[in-house]
């Protein structure tokens, strides 16, 4: 009879614990061949590891392998001990002693992955993303988004946040529109979820403060760099506020804290990347009608549409508070209540106007947020004006009937952050697996 006592321990240690041993020490490597560079009676295999490259030095008559056996990409398990080597990554490498193949590629690599640049389309890149993936700059961008996404996780935690899992499927779209996605279930009409919007509203009633990370799904048909039919939002909810500004104000601190752990946790992905990350001391507020009034008089452009902002205006607001006070972000408040879902709260002294903002980063959206209608007599009047039906949300209107708080929150899209920050300009590049009009593979 055998039992699980824990986590095994073992041989193979980390880039980390290699870069710490004393030199001399004999140690166990796991990792694929990165590259293989043979210089006669010398070679260095250049071992990928999930924390970074290795190099190690095969040569002549002291490796148990014989170096033509040996391909790029395969994975393999390598002894041998620790030297100082200042032109090593990391100052550190190691003289092999044994190399055992765990596991070797059928064909050539249709991607010259251990190039520091591919130089191939972003197209067939996506096409064989798996593939395009072990290259090391385009893996320290998604190390960098789980850095975002830790962060997230971490700072909502220490202000008292619940972690939540709400359901992607249901019978109605909490944002309206045209824009979802409907499917069958079990001969039922339902669709796949625009946001957590309503779960995380009737959970303020339980939890007070909640958040989630998760897939929300939009039936657009846009073709362009900054939008995706599937993206990850990451979003919170808060009750007891005094009005929207708590929710910008927790925004901004978890954008600061944000910042703080990339720069510890993620160096070597910044360096790798030449990020150079956004100042959060402090982000200007701007009133929408504001914003646009400021940018069409310094940029000599005439105002078209006065509910929304158009693509051009978000990246002269950007530039306008660039330049002016290099702000990196910027919060457009005050947002026309007819561009807003019908549970945003409006302004009691001006009621085209709502309590609610997006966030603005180098010019481009990552944030909508703002303060929602918690009376139920109100929110039960807005959608009766709106000529919208409360068939489907009875039991999101049913938490109002019992009470809630005074409540807000926001929706961060992931990827387009993770975008802004890399300094990429196609969301694509930011997305694991993207789903957009035409890509539904891999």
């Amino acid at each position: 009879m055998e039992f699980m006592t824990g986590v095994k321990k073992k041989e193979d240690i980390s880039v980390k614990t290699l870069l710490e041993t004393p030199e001399g020490t004999e140690v166990k490597l796991e990792g694929a061949v990165h590259i293989i560079r043979d210089m006669g009676e010398v070679a260095f295999v250049i071992l990928r590891k999930s924390e970074g490259l290795v190099q190690c030095v095969y040569e002549e008559g002291s490796v148990d392998f014989p170096l033509k056996d040996l391909k790029e990409e395969s994975a393999v398990a390598v002894t041998g001990t620790v030297k100082k080597e200042d032109r090593a990554p990391g100052g550190v490498e190691v003289r092999l002693q044994t190399i055992t193949v765990l596991s070797e590629p059928t064909e050539p690599m249709p991607l010259a992955v251990n190039k520091w640049k591919m130089n191939t389309s972003l197209e067939a890149m996506l096409n064989m993303r798996p593939i395009a993936l072990r290259n090391v700059r385009e893996r320290a961008k998604f190390r960098i988004q789980e850095g975002v996404v830790r962060a997230f996780r971490d700072f909502l935690h220490s202000q008292g946040f619940t972690e939540i899992h709400t359901p992607k499927i249901g019978a109605k779209g909490a944002e309206g529109g045209a824009n979802i996605f409907k499917l069958e279930y079990f001969h039922r009409p339902a669709v796949l979820a625009q946001s957590p919007q309503f779960y995380k509203q009737m959970l303020v009633g339980v939890f007070d403060r909640v958040f989630e990370v998760g897939p929300v799904f939009r039936a657009e048909k846009h073709n362009t760099k900054r939008h995706l039919n599937e993206y990850t939002s990451l979003d919170f909810e808060m009750g007891y506020i005094e009005d929207y500004t708590d929710i910008m104000a927790m925004e901004t601190g978890f954008l600061q804290y944000m910042v703080e752990l990339l720069k510890k946790d993620y160096a070597k992905e910044l360096e790798i990347l030449k990020v150079m990350l956004p100042k959060t001391e402090e982000i200007p507020t701007v009133p929408f009608t504001k914003a646009k009034e400021l940018v069409a008089e310094k940029y000599n452009r005439k105002i078209r549409n006065p509910f929304d902002l158009e693509p051009e205006e978000e990246l002269l607001i950007g530039q306008y508070f660039k330049e002016e006070y290099d702000a990196d972000f910027v919060f457009v408040t005050e947002y026309p209540s007819k561009k807003r879902p019908f549970y945003a709260m409006d302004d009691p002294e001006d009621k085209r106007y709502t309590k609610s903002f997006d966030l603005l980063f180098h010019g481009l959206e990552i944030t909508t947020g703002g303060q929602r209608i918690h009376d139920y007599k109100m929110l039960s009047e807005k959608i009766a004006a709106r000529g919208m039906t409360e068939e489907g949300m009875e039991q999101y209107l049913s938490a109002f009937k019992h009470g809630m708080p005074p409540h807000g929150g926001l929706g961060i899209g992931l990827e387009r952050l993770t975008m802004k920050l890399i300094g990429e300009d196609n969301v694509r590049e930011t997305t694991l697996f993207p789903r957009d009009l035409t890509r539904l593979e891999p």
